[in-house]
């Protein structure tokens, strides 16, 4: 066999052992995905008809800030999941199994490899759900063409790609499972400082800044802007670059320390 093809089936060896220990031990995705579940839900009907009111034209039309909502939440969801990512990896090098695998004749990259797949595929059934959830609760896009609709999937996996090797990168510098999930949180608490609540021009002034050119929301007003018609403007170049510049910073930054760490 080739060497590429030594890696894809290594590749897709380690995929498939994350996969089973995500079937395994569901709690950590479950509680992950728990979290933007409960914000949709809370925010929706709790908070839904004040939120509606203070950012349209004064009347509560909480059907609108569903469709407000939903996709920040989505890309909030993607955030909360490669939180498992980071905890995974910061197990398996605490524990040994990686030097393990250093004994056996497998392409050295294809333990984060399986890790980042494993991750994206996690990220996007976590999606789908949550988005189920949307639906259920009165979330429609019947103004999204064919091609908008693969453009805000394709918006998802790319930024799923992107906050994974983030999280790969977060779980090698760990020392343990509880230190990742700590230096993961800020995946977590960026969707709360960017537009997926509330527009950004209701924020104060010296705040906008700080959450029109963070990461969530473009991506958010891009997907907002796919979903549902609305101006995407610059946010979908703004998205695409934050997304390619993560996700090869994250790689050169997960690769760099991992070979390291085997030296």
């Amino acid at each position: 066999m080739s060497s590429v093809s030594l890696a894809v089936r290594d590749a897709n060896t380690m995929l498939r052992r994350n996969l089973l220990h995500a079937r395994r031990y569901p709690s950590l995705t479950l509680n992950l995905l728990l979290t933007p579940v409960m914000l949709l839900l809370l925010f929706v009907y709790i908070f839904g008809d004040a939120m509606s009111a203070g950012i349209g034209d004064g009347g509560a039309d909480r059907a609108a800030y569903v469709a407000y909502l939903v996709p920040g939440i989505l890309l909030m969801t993607i955030g909360g999941t490669v939180v498992g990512t980071a905890v995974s990896v910061s197990m398996d090098m605490a524990e040994g199994i990686v030097a393990r695998f250093r004994t056996m004749a497998i392409h050295r990259g294809s333990v984060l490899f399986g890790h980042v797949v494993g991750s994206v595929l996690q990220c996007v059934m976590s999606v789908l759900l949550v988005g189920a959830v949307g639906v259920a609760i009165g979330f429609r896009s019947t103004d999204a063409t064919v091609l908008e609709w693969l453009a805000a999937f394709g918006l998802l996996v790319l930024f799923a790609l992107a906050l994974t090797w983030i999280a790969v990168g977060m779980g090698l510098v760990s020392p343990n499972a509880e230190a990742a999930s700590n230096n993961a949180l800020p995946l977590i608490f960026l969707p709360l400082i960017s537009s997926a609540f509330v527009p950004v021009d209701a924020m104060p002034g010296w705040f906008r800044p700080v959450a029109e050119y963070q990461p969530f929301t473009p991506a958010i007003e891009t997907l907002r802007g796919l979903l549902l018609g609305s101006e995407i403007g610059h946010n979908g170049w703004l998205a695409v670059g934050w997304c390619l510049a993560l996700a090869v910073l994250g790689y050169v930054w997960s690769t760099s320390l991992f070979h390291r760490d085997l030296t």
